[in-house]
């Protein structure tokens, strides 16, 4: 069935709201697409044209497993995440364990990939190549890592760093999840938690890289010029 592709990306920041919240609008995102993909196919509907979203989030202290993810790279318990008023939850999406709080941005596309292309590895380069964009705005070279998905600083040496995760869930090729940006986040969150289940190498910060704190609407506003060009859609 050739279908018409849908470039029109309805945005919404939700700003600060909880991990579950923010879980809870994407499924909804995620499943009314498909609900509406399903009647175009059984009804022959080539001109049911399909929604793609893109959401902003801040959350509160939460360290979130992948599906596939190893449970033992959380390093603390029940009671000492009580003790840092962070939550925890399991994911559906790819990845290991990473951490989401107070000056990171996420961001979930809810993308119908029909309107685009039909390729996950595409997809999940287009998103590194976002960031890639962003950070060198503020003068930091990001970087791919090979077999290691998201965004380096200095990868392949010794003292390599991420500074933002990616981790996607595809259901009839419709995205959620996303990418989480480490801008001003307190980055000793981060060990209490094996990093994307990655041994021996750092996470970092546009704050730590640059030695100073960015206005976090001027780092999304950036996100958004380069997800729209790199995606060439038109925002709604």
């Amino acid at each position: 069935m050739n279908v018409i592709k849908n470039h029109e990306v309805c945005f919404k920041d939700l700003e600060y709201i909880s991990y579950s919240d923010a879980l809870l609008q994407q499924e909804n995102y995620l499943n009314s697409i498909i609900d509406k993909k399903i009647i175009r196919k059984k009804e022959n509907l080539v001109n049911l044209i399909t929604p793609n979203y893109f959401l902003f989030a801040m959350h509160p202290h939460v360290y979130t497993l992948g599906k596939n993810g190893d449970i033992s790279n959380l390093l603390i318990n029940h009671q000492q995440l009580e003790n840092i008023q962070a939550e925890f939850y399991r994911t559906s999406r790819g990845g290991d364990i990473t951490y989401h709080g107070p000056g990171q941005i996420v961001g979930y596309p809810i993308l119908d990939l029909d309107n685009f292309f039909n390729d996950l590895h595409k997809y999940m380069r287009l998103l590194e190549e976002i960031i890639i964009k962003t950070i060198k705005v503020y003068g930091i070279k990001g970087e791919r890592s090979s077999g290691e998905t998201g965004v380096w600083i200095d990868a392949g040496k010794p003292f390599a760093r991420k500074i933002c995760a990616i981790g996607v869930r595809i259901s009839r090729w419709v995205t959620m999840h996303g990418f989480a940006l480490n801008v001003n986040p307190d980055l000793s969150y981060f060990t209490n938690i094996v990093p994307c289940g990655i041994i021996n190498k750092g996470v970092t910060s546009i704050e730590q890289e640059l030695n100073k704190t960015l206005d976090l609407q001027e780092v999304k506003n950036n996100i958004k010029k380069n997800f729209s060009e790199v995606f060439d859609v038109e925002w709604i």
